[in-house]
C-alpha cells in the first residue's frame, strides 16, 4: 500500500497561484515533500480539514522582525524613525534583547502562514538560529554597512572602514556557520546605497561573488537617500549599483519607491526582485510604482518589513495600491497575482524557486492552511478573492514547513506564545527605557 507521514483531506487547494481551485483534496506528504496522493494510501497522521483553504506557504522577501518593538509608535512618525532620537535604535539593543525581539516578530509571522522569512538586523548570529528553532525557513544576514548610526542620530553622515570591518567579519562568521544549514541560508545584506560608501559596496558586491550568494538592500526608500547618493556619485540610487555591476537578477530591492523613469527600465532590464511592502509605505503615504516596474520587466515579490507580519494583508494592500496606481480594476492584476507575488515570485527572489512556492510531488512540503469558517470569510464564492479583499493573518490555523506541522489549530507547536510574547515585551520596554532617557 502507498504509505505518508502526513495526509490532509477533505481541503480546498490552490496548488499555485494560476491554477483553479481543486475541492475536496488530499495533499500526501513524505520525507519532508509532497507526493502525489494515490488511492488507498496510508499515514502515519490524517488531518480532516474540510471547511479550510490550503495555499503554498507564503514567503515574506523583506523582514525586520525585532522591529517590532516600534509598533503602534513609528507608524505615525512619517519616515526613518530609525534616524530619529528618542526612538530605539538596533545598535542600542543587547544580543538577547534582539533575541526576544526577534522571536516575537517572527512568531507573529509564522502564526500568520509564513513558511520563510527573509531577516535582517542587527545580532544576526544570534536572532537568526533562534528563528530557525520555531521551525521556519529563515534567511537573511547581519545589517551591512560602514555609517556610524551614532553620529547620523546627530545628524552626521560619516562611514567608518572600522564599523565596515566588523559587520563583514560578522558576515564571513555567519556564511559559515548557517549558509546552507537545514531551513536557514545567507543573502548578503548592504543596508543602503546611502548608508554604505562605495568602496565598502564594492567589497560586499566581491564578497557575494566569492561565496555565490545572492544580494538585498534598501534601494531608493527616501528622498534623503537620493540625496546623499547623488551629492557623493552624482547619480541616482539605482545608477550607482548597475555602475557596481550589484544590478542583477540575483537583487532583491526592497521599496524602490523613488526611482525615476530611468531607473525602472534599468530595474526592469536586469530583472531585479522587488520587495514590494504596500502598507508600511502606504502608512508613511508612499507607495511603489509597482506596475510601472512590473511592466519593465522587474519581479514583484511581498514584504512586511517592519511592526507586523501579516502577509495576508500584505496581498490585500499590494492588489489595492496596485490598483490606486491605474485608477481601474484590470485582468493583468488580480488576487491571483498577488498570491503569486507572496509565493513562488518570493521563492523565486530567495533562489529557492525550484523548491518552493507551489504544492506538487517533489517540492518541499511548505503549507499555508486557513479557517474559512469565519464570518468574514463566509461566503467563499472564489476562495482566494475572498482571503485576499477579506482574510486575515490570524485566519490561518495549521502551518507545515517541510512537512512538520508547526501551527496547529492556531497555536505554535515548538514554543510557548506566552514566554515569546512575555520576553518580547520585556526587551522593548528595556530599550525603549534607554532611548527615551
Amino acid at each position: 500500500m502507498p504509505h505518508c507521514d502526513l495526509l490532509i483531506e477533505g481541503v480546498t487547494l490552490i496548488p499555485s497561484a494560476f491554477e483553479p481551485p481543486v475541492t475536496d483534496a488530499r495533499i500526501a506528504i513524505a520525507q519532508g515533500r509532497f507526493v502525489a496522493a494515490e488511492a488507498g494510501m496510508t499515514a502515519d497522521r490524517r488531518l480532516n480539514l474540510a471547511g479550510h483553504l490550503a495555499v503554498p506557504g507564503l514567503i515574506n522577501t523583506h523582514l525586520h522582525s525585532a522591529l517590532v518593538m516600534v509598533r503602534g509608535t513609528a507608524e505615525d512618525m512619517g519616515f526613518a524613525p530609525s534616524y530619529t532620537k528618542g526612538v530605539p535604535q538596533a545598535q542600542m539593543l543587547t544580543p538577547m534583547e534582539a533575541v526576544a525581539l526577534a522571536r516575537l516578530g517572527a512568531l507573529e509571522a509564522l502564526l500568520g502562514g509564513c513558511t520563510l522569512i527573509n531577516d535582517v538586523y542587527v545580532h544576526a548570529r544570534h536572532t537568526m538560529p533562534a528563528i530557525a528553532d520555531l521551525g521556519l525557513h529563515v534567511w537573511g544576514c547581519n545589517r551591512l554597512h560602514d555609517v556610524d548610526f551614532d553620529a547620523v542620530l546627530e545628524g552626521s553622515w560619516e562611514h567608518s572602514q572600522a564599523i565596515g570591518a566588523a559587520m563583514l567579519e560578522e558576515a564571513e562568521e555567519m556564511i559559515a556557520r548557517f549558509h546552507g544549514q537545514p531551513r536557514m541560508g545567507i543573502q548578503l545584506a548592504p543596508h543602503a546605497p546611502d548608508t554604505c560608501s562605495t568602496p565598502y559596496l564594492e567589497q560586499l558586491r566581491d564578497l557575494a561573488l566569492r561565496h555565490d550568494l545572492g544580494l538585498q538592500t534598501h534601494l531608493c526608500q527616501s528622498p534623503a537617500e537620493l540625496k546623499r547618493v547623488a551629492e557623493r556619485e552624482g547619480c541616482t540610487p539605482v545608477e550607482l549599483l548597475a555602475r557596481l555591476g550589484m544590478l542583477h537578477d540575483r537583487l532583491v530591492a526592497a521599496h524602490c519607491i523613488h526611482v525615476t523613469e530611468a531607473d525602472i527600465a534599468a530595474l526592469g532590464a536586469a530583472r531585479v526582485h522587488v520587495a514590494h511592502i504596500p502598507k508600511n509605505n502606504a502608512a508613511s503615504g508612499r507607495y511603489a510604482p509597482t506596475r510601472a516596474l512590473k511592466d519593465a520587466g522587474a519581479r514583484i515579490t511581498l514584504a512586511t518589513d517592519n511592526r507586523h507580519g501579516d502577509m495576508v494583508e500584505a496581498m490585500r494592500w499590494g492588489l489595492c495600491m496596485g490598483r490606486i496606481q491605474t485608477g481601474r480594476v484590470e485582468d493583468s492584476w488580480q488576487p491571483e497575482h498577488m498570491l503569486h507575488a507572496a509565493t513562488e515570485a518570493g521563492a523565486a527572489a530567495m533562489g529557492l524557486g525550484a523548491e518552493l512556492g507551489r504544492v506538487a510531488p517533489g517540492m518541499l512540503a511548505d503549507l499555508t492552511i486557513i479557517n474559512l469558517a469565519r464570518p468574514h470569510l463566509v461566503p467563499h464564492n472564489d476562495p482566494l478573492g475572498t482571503l485576499v479583499h477579506t482574510g486575515q493573518g490570524r485566519d490561518v490555523s495549521h502551518v507545515i514547513v517541510g512537512g512538520e506541522v508547526l501551527v496547529e489549530d492556531g497555536r505554535p507547536t515548538r514554543c510557548d506564545m506566552a514566554e515569546v510574547m512575555r520576553d518580547g515585551a520585556a526587551a522593548a520596554a528595556a530599550v525603549w527605557a534607554r532611548a527615551t532617557g
